[in-house]
């Protein structure tokens, strides 16, 4: 009798703990998943070209239909801090982005570096000069890509991780720009080759960066093979006079096929 209440005893026991650890389990994983997500960075995580602005954004122009947005509307964090804007550099990010990151960030991305390199002037100098002309203007970005960027990047993503310790973070790369070996007006095939190596060497950088601080590198490179400009199906906007700021940043398509994806397989 006294072992058969032994053996009642610790059977009850045991189920006791085995139901406070499997609630203490379930409590933690309800507990991960309820993490914040922000999004920084600059124009290609805004979402500048893909249109469907939102208001209150003003010249940060943020989109409703940035893979961010997308992707928060889809998975519901318990938070989420909408901070990237058109234009922004690196110091940018650190001056006004980063306020939204702190103990309770399970997720944050970024796509940044783009602009310190001069993007946007390489483009224009690019379409409106001779080939010489281009290809001085991108070695010059090449050199401050190689040998500058780098101790940029260790400054935000220092801060990110000093900011928000618990968080994954996504770092998310540009596409190559141009289809080569196809007819194509407007740049040159020495200019589009010119243009699509630099970003492949500002992807490598931002790259080894990232996996330094043990962040994940979401390269859309894939993604827009087969969707770059001159493919007959581009996800990018080629320069648009008329809404110049648009030029050469993804359309709705771009975000929604190019980067989603990449993120969302990264988060």
């Amino acid at each position: 009798m006294r072992r058969s209440r032994f053996f009642v005893f610790l059977t009850s026991a045991l189920f006791a703990v085995t139901a406070a650890l499997t609630g203490a389990t379930a409590a933690q994983a309800a507990e991960s998943a309820a993490t914040g997500y922000v999004a920084l960075g600059d124009s290609y995580s805004s979402g500048v070209g893909a249109g469907s602005y939102i208001s209150s954004s003003g010249d940060c122009k943020r989109s409703t239909k940035a893979y961010p947005y997308l992707w928060a509307a889809a998975n519901s964090p318990s938070s989420f801090n909408f901070a990237a804007c058109s234009g922004a550099r690196t110091d940018e990010v650190l001056a006004g982005q980063l306020g939204g990151l702190g103990s309770g960030t399970g997720l944050v991305s970024i796509s940044i570096g783009g602009n310190d390199a001069g993007f946007a002037d390489v483009m224009t100098t690019c379409v409106l000069s001779s080939d010489s002309g281009c290809l001085d203007r991108v070695n010059t970005a090449r050199s401050y890509v190689s040998n500058t960027l780098p101790g940029k990047l260790n400054n935000v993503y220092t801060a990110i991780r000093n900011r928000a310790p618990s968080a994954h973070v996504v770092v998310l790369g540009y596409p190559r720009f141009y289809k080569l070996g196809t007819t194509c007006l407007g740049l040159s095939q020495t200019k589009r080759s010119a243009i699509n190596q630099a970003s492949d060497l500002l992807n490598s950088v931002i790259a080894q960066r990232a996996a330094a601080y043990g962040f994940t590198f979401g390269d859309v490179r894939t993604t827009f093979t087969g969707h770059e400009l001159c493919s007959g199906s581009a996800w990018l906007h080629s320069v648009n006079w008329l809404n110049i700021g648009e030029s050469y940043h993804p359309t709705a398509n771009g975000q929604s096929g190019g980067y989603l994806p990449v993120f969302r397989n990264a988060a």
